[in-house]
């Protein structure tokens, strides 16, 4: 465990997520704790559990941080671990003794906040990236995820939501007041989707000609993230143009079937799956893109929809959670009704077919991201948020 600095001035934040995978929720956070690293009112810590599988690891991105592994912190159900990962959380938390605590994910964020109860800190902060529940799974783990939310809320000095969609949401669900949420949205260092160009080497790289439309989707390739959807439409989409080609990019465990639906089809020039892709190589491929598709089924603010906004390229997004609130319909893209396979290959349709709408759609969606997604903006928010509730617990740090 990192050496506890023994500077009581400091405003001292630890964060827990449940690991460190490639992902928006995942980034969100090292973006803000790298960013509250460079304050020197902060002393910050992160707690993470063990990071494997197929989703890659971010964890060489926060070498610089005091990062503290949990080994017991996984994400199945597991009681005998999750009951190991609350007396770990304990334990890190009694030796750090954290003004903050600050936890994200639903595992993390349910075992975090009552071992931070337990330990008494002054301030528990948890931000909500994506609905745990929801129409997306069955009664059973739904009321599971709901007990367990409602539970963790009695705990809860104050919310984060990463969209307005995602406060709506959960205290319609009774889970907390409105005055305990604030909206701050997921920054990001803009700058390299703003510089991110059309590279023809890079297209070759990838087998894609210099005249070809490239549709891109950012995600895992597992379920709920709407690839099936993709694959559906893609035949008459192709019919329709010959120059099309479909950038898939991440990795997962429906990687194969994915691959072998596209031979299936016969589409397999048409499919292009980079594979893993660390995100600091996100923005060249947001450069060789024309269209970025976003069609999962939940998710509290779609990161990869605000990167091609800021690398100025349009959006199809379907209407989920907190999409509406990045997808301008008929300004920054279109926003279709989820599942709605009819409405996304009109949508695309129209968007190849005029480049001068792309373009345009583009330059908006770009000044958009630049006024409301810096990762300068979301790190001074929550820092002006910690001051607040610290101010209003009758401690002044910070």
């Amino acid at each position: 465990m990192p050496t506890v600095n023994a500077q009581k001035t400091k405003m001292r934040v630890v964060h827990i997520i449940t690991r460190l995978i490639v992902g928006g929720a995942q980034e969100n956070t090292i973006c803000t704790v790298l960013g509250l690293k460079e304050k020197q009112a902060v002393e910050v810590f992160l707690i993470s559990g063990p990071t494997y599988g197929a989703e890659g690891s971010l964890v060489d991105t926060v070498r610089s941080v005091k990062l503290i592994e949990a080994p017991s912190l996984v994400r199945p159900v597991h009681p005998i671990k999750d009951v190991c990962a609350l007396f770990s959380l304990i334990k890190y938390l009694k030796e750090i003794k954290p003004d903050i605590v600050h936890t994200h994910s639903g595992k993390a964020g349910v075992i975090g906040r009552i071992a931070a109860k337990i330990v008494k800190v002054p301030i528990i902060v948890h931000t909500i990236h994506g609905p745990s529940f929801g129409e997306f799974q069955g009664a059973i783990p739904n009321f599971i995820f709901l007990t367990a939310e409602r539970l963790a809320a009695r705990f809860t000095t104050h919310f984060i939501s990463v969209s307005q969609a995602m406060t709506d949401q959960y205290i319609r669900a009774g889970i907390g007041k409105s005055e305990l949420y604030s909206c701050i949205y997921s920054g990001f260092n803009l700058q390299p989707f703003i510089e991110a160009k059309n590279d023809l080497n890079l297209r070759k790289q990838y087998g894609i000609k210099s005249d070809d439309i490239v549709i891109g989707k950012i995600a895992r390739l597992f379920k709920l993230k709407g690839h099936d959807d993709l694959f559906q439409i893609a035949p008459a989409l192709v019919e329709k143009f010959k120059n099309i080609k479909f950038l898939i990019v991440g990795d997962g465990e429906w990687r194969e079937k994915f691959v072998d639906l596209a031979k299936r089809l016969n589409l397999q020039e048409h499919f292009v799956f980079t594979g893993l892709v660390q995100p600091n190589e996100i923005p060249k491929l947001i450069g060789i893109t024309d269209i970025l598709v976003h069609l999962s089924r939940r998710e509290g603010l779609p990161r990869s929809v605000v990167q091609a906004l800021a690398g100025g390229k349009p959006v199809v997004v379907y209407d989920c959670d907190g999409a509406r609130e990045v997808c301008i319909d008929g300004q920054t893209g279109f926003l279709i009704k989820s599942g709605d396979t009819n409405g996304l290959l009109e949508a695309l349709t129209t968007l190849i077919s005029n480049p001068s709408l792309r373009k345009a759609m583009g330059e908006y969606g770009q000044k958009i991201a630049l006024d409301n997604f810096s990762q300068a903006k979301m790190v001074e928010s929550i820092y002006e948020l910690y001051k607040k509730l610290l101010r209003n617990n009758g401690v002044c740090k910070g």
